[in-house]
Order: C-alpha cells, then structure tokens, then sequence
C-alpha cells in the first residue's frame, strides 16, 4: 500500500471516529462536562493550579475553551456545540488528560481572585495566598495602604503579584524582579494589559544583585521553595511549569536565605517583607531560630506566609 493510500486510510479513519465516538455523541455543554468529569478522573489528573477537583477543573477547561464567562455555568448547560468547537473541545481534554497540561496553559490564561493573566510554560502558573492579604492592602500589617510608595515583588514569574500591589496600593511605583529573561517577557504582557508601564518596573535580577542601594516600604515574595525530595514526588502538571520556578535546593531555601541576608538593607525604615514558604514553616523556623516569624493567617493554612520588619532583620 503506498503511503498517499495509507495516509488517506487514517484519515477515513480518523473520521469515522469523529462520526461514531465523542464528538458525535456529545451534544451539549452538559454532555462534554460528564464526559471530561470522567476522562480525569480515569487519568488521575491533579487539581493544583487554583481548582479543588477535576469537576471544577472541568468546568474552566470547557468554559475558557469555548470562550464563555467562567462564573456562569448554568445557563450554558444545555447549548448545543457545533461541530468544530467539539473537535477543540475534545483536543483540550485529551491535552489535559494524556499529557498532563495544566488547564491554565491549555487556554493561556489563569486567574487570581478577579484578575485574568496571560501564562504559557515560560512561567509558573499564578497561584498565591498573598492574592487574599492583598485585597484589603496588606492590614494590619501595612497600617496605611496609600502611604506605601515603593513596594517590590521579587521572583515576579508572569507579574501577577506585581499587579495586585499596583491596585492595592494606589500611590506606590512597583519593582517586579525575576531572573528568568523568559518570564519577565509573560510578565510585560500583563502589566501593558492592566495599563501599568508607568507604574511597575520590570528588572532583571538574581534576588537583590542588580538593585543597588534602592530601598522599599514592602518586599513580597513567592520564591522558588520546593525542596529536593518534594521535587521528586511532584506530579506531572508541575513538570511543565519552569523548574527554576520551584527547585531551591535541598531544602527548599536556597532563595529564602538570599531574601533574609539581603532585606535588611533594601527595607525603610518599619519596613516588611513578607516571603510565601508553602508548607516548609518547621524548615524554616529550624533554619533560623533566632529570627522572630509573624505567621499570617490565610485561607488555606496559617503557616504558609511569614512576615518580619526591618528591625527584625
């Protein structure tokens, strides 16, 4: 058989099964939500990128997918797909299925609280508990919101922290620093979407190095804090985020240490740093011992953010 007569066999194929499997059987939103429902809980997808479960994971892949509000799912339930939006439809779920591809890189966005980013795999995929601590600027901790005029983001990834310190602190120019060329790219495209080139400054630096003397009212970071073992026992959606982004050595602080050293002298006076450490609290308490943590309480937990001011330091 030649191959012009093999590949034209595939394609026979190819849409035979469109016209017997999914993508003729399934009708409806409501359908294609079932269906998904199932596909990844049969591939044992992992909800770690903003969803609690593969329902929720679902329900933002086929919404996002066809271009629908992602808080409005019930009216959509029963709309009828056309044929082409089945076949992207399914290539999104099979993406998200087979190859493990976190949803927010399937649709090139992702979401904290209200504000939409672009992310593709040159970054890590937005998820923070300093999106909660920012919605009332920083209280108490930050005694007056509109007092702060320099803050800095530093491991900035696509910008996304940057940006809610911009609209949390109206009157503040931002620094946003990472050292991955790669990200900072992601991160101009949304700070031009949310019309800030003014306002927030995008450097390229290892931690403190290309900063000089500048000094801030606040330092936040989410760094890099996954330790050697947890890298390892990572599941695979993790895999396709950018390895810098998470790897910090054995024990998670190669970067913490960096922010700790560093601080003090980019800080003004009463200044805070607040660093987001995930569930290393006990590492790093261990790591420092004479250094007096305050544990912001959040949502998800109460020992994931630490907090400490200049005179701490």
């Amino acid at each position: 058989m030649s191959d012009d007569a093999l590949q034209q066999d595939h394609d026979d194929q190819h849409e035979h099964e469109h016209e017997h499997g999914p993508l003729a059987e399934l009708v409806t939103v409501r359908d294609w939500l079932r269906y998904a429902v199932t596909r990844f809980n049969r591939a044992g997808i992992f909800c770690g990128h903003g969803v609690q479960d593969s329902f929720d994971e679902a329900v933002w892949l086929i919404l996002g997918t066809l271009a629908l509000p992602l808080d409005r799912l019930e009216p959509f339930l029963d709309a009828c797909i056309p044929g082409e939006e089945r076949v992207a439809l399914l290539e999104a779920i099979e993406q998200r299925a087979d190859e493990r591809l976190p949803t927010a890189y399937i649709l090139g966005e992702a979401w904290l609280g209200d504000f939409r980013f672009t992310v593709d795999e040159r970054v890590i995929v937005p998820r923070s508990f300093f999106a909660e601590l920012l919605e009332d600027g920083f209280a108490p901790w930050v005694e007056d919101a509109e007092a702060v005029s320099t803050a800095l983001d530093l491991c900035t990834g696509s910008g996304c922290l940057a940006i809610l310190m911009a609209h949390a602190f109206p009157n503040a120019d931002i620094t946003a620093v990472d050292l991955s060329a790669d990200a900072l790219d992601v991160a101009r495209i949304n700070v031009a979407d949310y019309g800030l080139e003014e306002r927030i400054e995008l450097v390229r630096s290892d931690v403190f190095n290309a900063l000089g003397d500048r000094r801030f009212d606040l330092i936040l970071s989410n760094p890099p804090y996954v330790t050697a073992e947890a890298m390892d026992a990572l599941p695979p959606e993790y895999l396709h985020e950018p390895h810098m982004a998470l790897a910090s050595g054995e024990d998670g602080l190669d970067v913490v240490r960096r922010l700790l050293a560093g601080a003090g002298a980019h800080l003004n006076p009463g200044g805070v740093l607040a660093v987001e450490v995930g569930h290393n609290r006990a590492i790093v308490e261990a790591a420092f011992p004479d250094l007096p943590f305050t544990w912001l309480s959040t949502r998800g937990g109460d020992d994931m953010v630490f907090l400490l001011r200049r005179e701490d330091l």
